[in-house]
């Protein structure tokens, strides 16, 4: 199958002929085998800071050890590790945008049914010791950090809109990009890039300045939790349901604290 890749006003554009067969990029399983049940769970996240906690619980649920032999948790790197596990219904559960969802009309192929979400945020340029300003004047030249997935809006969509709306490229300014949206503030501390474009989070406050933010959009869609329930596993559900409660009150970033479980768990 054919995947084309495009950057619009930037000069990177490329076909790639990939196999679209699931391959695992980084996979994390429980210690031991939760039972002899060959079944096994598997979810999909991109935020490795969430995989791990998650993980652990997921282990260690009774309602997951019945029904599976193992879990597997599978961090995604990019936008084609999205599209194995997601388009092609391999993941039982995932931590994604909505667009995605719906994109790939996973929700009505597969049966992925949202059961928790996050907020909507506002997408920034953060700098380390002076506020970004959005005019082309001031950002040519500049060191951007941008992050490596091309269906992320705040770090990746929306400040190359903005770039193209003012006329700058990759010959204007360097753009380096980066697996996550913690590695764009490490990169911004290290003083390897001058703006990284990402969302503001509370703990950012122990670090960063919000006087040296700029927003440079109206809302992005938060992340949501989708549970694959072609069957009415209610069990299943309400279990996963209380893991991502759980997993939101251990949780050290403000964003992942702050989850709306979608609808009663036995509904």
């Amino acid at each position: 199958m054919t995947i084309m890749f495009g950057y619009f006003g930037f000069t990177k554009v490329y076909y790639e002929v990939v196999d679209v067969s699931p391959q695992i990029t980084h996979t994390l399983r429980c210690d031991t085998r939760l039972s002899e049940n060959q079944s096994n769970f598997s979810v999909y996240i991109t935020d490795r800071a969430v995989a791990g906690p998650a993980l652990k619980l997921l282990c260690n649920n009774n309602v997951v050890k019945r029904q599976f032999g193992q879990v597997e948790v599978r961090i995604g790197h990019s936008d084609l590790d999205t599209f194995r596990y997601i388009n092609h219904g391999v993941s039982d559960l995932a931590l994604i945008k909505s667009n995605i969802v719906e994109a790939f009309v996973a929700d009505e192929i597969y049966g992925y049914q949202a059961i928790a979400m996050y907020p909507d945020y506002q997408a920034y340029f953060i700098a380390l010791r002076e506020k970004p300003l959005i005019t082309k004047e001031y950002l040519l030249g500049k060191r951007i950090g941008l992050l490596d997935y091309p269906s992320s809006r705040s770090g990746h969509i929306i400040p190359k809109t903005v770039l193209n709306s003012l006329g700058l490229n990759e010959n204007t300014v360097t753009l380096t990009y980066y697996n996550s949206h913690n590695e764009l503030r490490q990169a911004l501390l290290a003083d390897k890039v001058d703006i990284i474009s990402t969302y503001w989070d509370q703990t950012d406050n122990q670090t960063l300045s919000p006087n040296y933010i700029t927003p440079i959009n109206d809302t992005v869609t938060g992340m949501r939790w989708y549970l694959k329930m072609r069957t009415q596993n209610t069990d299943l559900k309400c279990a996963i349901q209380n893991i991502i409660k759980t997993l939101a009150s251990a949780q050290p970033k403000g964003y992942y604290k702050r989850v709306e479980i979608v609808g009663d768990c036995n509904e």
